[in-house]
């Protein structure tokens, strides 16, 4: 026999039980169970102060809340699909252990604020972790490029070789990308840090209850200010996936690199055993599936993003069904977010070695130095756009030729130039490419290391 639900007076006969599977989330938002235990513990002690019902009965529901929590910690409580959704779950549990006194418990909300107070818990506690998550990262990332000052790697733009960089420099952008997302967050969580707790099902209630005990008690902000939002807002929720999106750009970006440089082609790092696999067929093969798969779960939170969109856009006001819809897509970008993080730093931590001598031998032979033979030109009275023009030539002629710019002679220099002196030679070498660029936020060794040591007093703050 079907359990009556808590609607059924005003209903002749029970659900379909296809359409009661259909309609009910239990499957998922048990995820909230924490969440929501904390907030009608929270809402019981205010009815009790509020004088709603007597102390001694809100001592009496906190204790049976808190009873289902550590049934629900043991294993010893969990509600099947007939409880429909979390929050119907715990009412029914609570008032088996404490009699009728249960059904006081909802007194003055409604389940529209209550689910959206457990939300912005739940969120608020995701958002937190994710931060600790990125600080970390942050660590691994400053770690690894203080041992790399002074290595360096080739810059690209266009995806063709740039001028070459410090590779802590490289390391550095990405730090500042997750730095980025750090705050990016924390400005989330101010939106996310507002109760709708007591707003009730879109109008608030005939209870003289107190907002701000509870908000308070919560660790909430403040309340919302109008109860029609406080029912209806998702605001925070895309936000949330916003920033979630942008940092899952960032970590593909840098396994798009690691791609890159794990290949033949580049070998700019090697993979250690810990962080990749293998081939079935081909024995040979070690293959990036770390980075590949972080590169994979980013469309997973772009979709729920735009999903969250597209279901917002056409509600009315307050409270519809279909917001039952943000659970799972909050759910799995969160745990996406979190388990990319977690998996790029174990890769950046212990899971690949760069290959110093490899990208030596790459900087040392192209023509990333290019720039530096203009600015020379330039710091000897040359019109810049000028001294671009010669530079030009030389490198065509030298490509045709087969030769590199350290390969020309001091007289084919002078030829091109008179301005040209012995010490072209120190002015185009990879190192002093590099180190020249001390401009504050450059690549150049001085500024490098200045901006390690400002990044560590940031992540330490």
């Amino acid at each position: 026999m079907t359990q009556s639900k808590t609607w059924s007076q005003r209903f002749e006969s029970a659900l379909h039980p296809a359409i009661a599977r259909f309609n009910a989330s239990i499957d998922f938002d048990i995820e909230l169970i924490e969440y929501d235990l904390t907030g009608s513990a929270a809402h019981a002690k205010m009815l009790g102060v509020t004088g709603i019902i007597s102390s001694q009965e809100a001592e009496q529901l906190v204790a049976g809340l808190e009873q289902i929590r550590q049934e629900y910690r043991d294993g010893k409580f969990s509600p099947d699909i007939d409880a429909e959704d979390v929050h119907l779950a715990v009412e029914r549990r609570l008032t088996e252990i404490v009699g009728d006194l249960g059904k006081k418990l909802h007194t003055a909300r409604s389940r529209n604020d209550q689910v959206g107070t457990d939300t912005r818990l739940y969120l608020r506690d995701q958002i937190n972790q994710i931060r600790s998550s990125l600080r970390e990262f942050q660590g691994i990332l400053l770690d690894l490029a203080e041992k790399h000052v002074e290595t360096l790697i080739p810059g690209y733009t266009h995806l063709q070789r740039a001028q070459p960089l410090s590779l802590a420099h490289h390391l550095l952008a990405y730090f500042e990308m997750a730095q980025r997302d750090w705050e990016r967050l924390g400005d989330v969580c101010d939106r996310v840090n507002i109760s709708p707790l007591g707003c009730g099902a879109l109008a608030g209630t005939t209870f003289p209850i107190d907002r701000h005990y509870t908000a308070q008690m919560l660790g909430f902000s403040a309340p919302y200010a109008n109860s029609l939002d406080g029912v209806s807002d998702r605001d925070f929720a895309i936000e949330f996936l916003c920033a979630a999106s942008l940092i899952m750009v960032h970590l593909s970006r840098l396994s798009e690199e690691v791609i890159f440089w794990a290949s033949e082609e580049f070998r700019f790092v090697t993979l250690k055993d810990s962080c990749a696999t293998g081939s079935s067929i081909m024995p040979q093969k070690k293959n990036p599936d770390v980075p590949e798969l972080v590169r994979g779960k980013t469309g997973r939170v772009f979709g729920h993003l735009q999903a969250l969109l597209v279901l917002m856009k056409g509600l009315p006001l307050a409270y519809n069904k279909d917001l039952q819809e943000d659970k799972e897509a909050l759910f799995d970008s969160v745990n996406t977010v979190k388990a990319c993080l977690e998996a790029i730093a174990i890769l950046f931590r212990e899971g690949l070695e760069f290959l110093p001598h490899r990208l030596a031998a790459a900087t040392g032979e192209d023509f990333s130095n290019a720039t530096d033979v203009a600015d020379y030109l330039a710091k000897k009275g040359v019109p810049f756009r000028e001294a671009y023009n010669l530079v030009g030539k030389v490198v065509k002629t030298s490509l045709a030729e087969g030769k590199l710019l350290k390969d020309l002679t001091l007289a084919q220099w002078q030829e091109l130039h008179p301005a040209f002196e012995a010490d072209i030679y120190q002015a185009i070498a990879p190192e002093q490419v590099v180190a020249a660029r001390n401009s504050y936020g450059g690549t150049g060794f001085e500024q490098v290391r200045k901006a390690l040591e400002s990044a560590r007093e940031r992540i330490m703050n």
